[in-house]
């Protein structure tokens, strides 16, 4: 990639974030972007001489279910682009149910950030936060324990997730089995009191030896307080939520200015299409809404593995809804019960593998027929697309739902995309998101 320079804001980079899925990148930038910070979302690492002006930069790495020591070096290689991009504090960003096993990523790359940190950052590099908390999708923390909605995060469905199975709810202890480092709490009672509040308990629990502490959030009042509250901190993590506080910390300290048009995107014509992965919840309700009304095309991965042409029927299934410029919904959605048949049958690598390939295949084969507006459902599913789509950087706009914006790419002929979190989104979120993406914002 070539030395280029784009103009997207008036201020130098603020804020430097590490996401560890391509969907939470643009849920993060979405929250961004509502708190009228100008973001801008590479995909993967850029090259060392490329700059982007902006007040917030995201880096989306497809790391969330790779090996630990993979995770953590391409963690500091966005780290390190960020930094020479001049950024004053950095933020690494993964899921608000906290996805990762026991031999997952997220304390590992903790540790590594806070390691590369220690040396320029000194004492403010000593300690940090997780807190994947999202209240306005139902995501809270109490007592250290995740809730999705009312439900207790083991007993969600999460426990059934193909890659990343969640059965403990107390993100201390969770996060404590990967982690050499201390783990902490900051309970709710502390968040209750107000920022300055926060940041005693910050430093009672660094005096205790404690690194990483798991903070308690319930509402959006308490995002707010606790991103006041670590205004100090060199690195921050957890869920898109805590954002919500960030904005106002550089506004404060008289770095930002305000950006009435942060969320403007480009027009984009073309044909429309939507593409599923998931097997979440949200989008199994998503997909059987869209069924209900319109034909789609289900992807069998047996069939893959077969050797069948699935790809190329998929996009012959296309072509008919295509020439009456209508969208059309290809996906490999299914229940976990299906779900859990095809991986016992080709084994968890090989199932999401095969249907990343196929969906990647389908998504270059639809934009070869002039499908120029893509919805994806799934985090996994989102990477694999946007690679196969030779996306290397994204305009972030409005939000369609909680977590979700509207996005652009950066080359001359943009392409527009929606890219969802598997367990995000309204029953309608399909025909939600194509209006959106139409211009059409109702």
């Amino acid at each position: 990639m070539t030395a280029n320079t784009q103009s997207v804001g008036t201020n130098g980079a603020l804020l430097g974030c590490i996401a560890d899925d391509f969907t939470g990148a643009t849920d993060l930038a979405n929250m961004l972007v509502r708190g009228g910070m100008r973001t801008v979302q590479t995909i993967g690492v850029p090259a060392s001489n490329e700059t982007l002006q902006a007040d917030a930069l995201v880096v989306a790495l497809k790391s969330r279910t790779i090996a630990a020591a993979d995770a953590v070096a391409q963690s500091l290689a966005a780290l390190d682009w960020l930094r020479a991009q001049g950024c004053r504090q950095f933020f690494f960003k993964y899921c608000s149910t906290f996805d990762s096993t026991d031999a997952g990523n997220l304390g590992p790359v903790t540790d590594a950030l806070l390691d590369a940190l220690s040396a320029e950052f000194a004492g403010r590099a000593s300690f940090t936060i997780a807190c994947p908390a999202f209240p306005e999708n139902g995501r809270t923390i109490f007592r250290g324990h995740l809730f999705v909605g009312d439900t207790l995060l083991n007993e969600s469905g999460m426990e059934n997730h193909p890659l990343t199975p969640m059965r403990d709810a107390n993100l201390v202890r969770v996060l404590q089995r990967q982690t050499g480092s201390k783990v902490g709490l900051v309970r709710y009672d502390a968040l209750a009191q107000g920022a300055p509040r926060v940041r005693a308990a910050f430093d009672a629990l660094r005096a205790d030896g404690v690194r990483i502490a798991i903070a308690d959030a319930v509402s959006d009042a308490d995002l707010h307080t606790l991103g006041a509250a670590c205004t100090d901190l060199a690195l921050l993590t957890g869920g898109s939520g805590i954002a919500l506080g960030l904005p106002a910390n550089f506004r404060r300290a008289g770095l930002l200015g305000e950006q009435a048009d942060a969320a403007q995107l480009p027009r984009v014509d073309g044909l429309s299409a939507v593409l599923a992965g998931s097997a979440s919840k949200a989008t199994n309700a998503q997909v059987a809404a869209w069924c209900a009304t319109r034909p789609a095309f289900r992807i069998d991965p047996l069939a893959v593995a077969r050797g069948e042409p699935v790809a190329e029927q998929a996009l012959a299934f296309a072509q008919t809804s295509l020439e009456r410029a209508e969208p059309v919904l290809i996906y490999a959605t299914a229940s976990p019960e299906q779900v859990k048949a095809v991986q016992s049958e080709l084994g968890v690598d090989q199932a999401g593998q095969l249907v990343e390939a196929t969906l990647a295949s389908i998504a270059r084969g639809l934009r070869e027929r002039g499908v120029r507006k893509f919805v994806v459902a799934g985090g996994e599913t989102s990477g694999a697309v946007v690679q196969a789509l030779d996306v290397r950087t994204l305009r972030i706009g409005a939000q369609i739902d909680p977590g979700v914006p509207a996005t652009a790419t950066t080359d001359a002929e943009p392409l527009a995309l929606a890219l969802k979190s598997g367990n995000f989104g309204s029953v309608d979120f399909f025909e939600k998101a194509l209006r959106h993406l139409e211009g059409d914002a109702r």
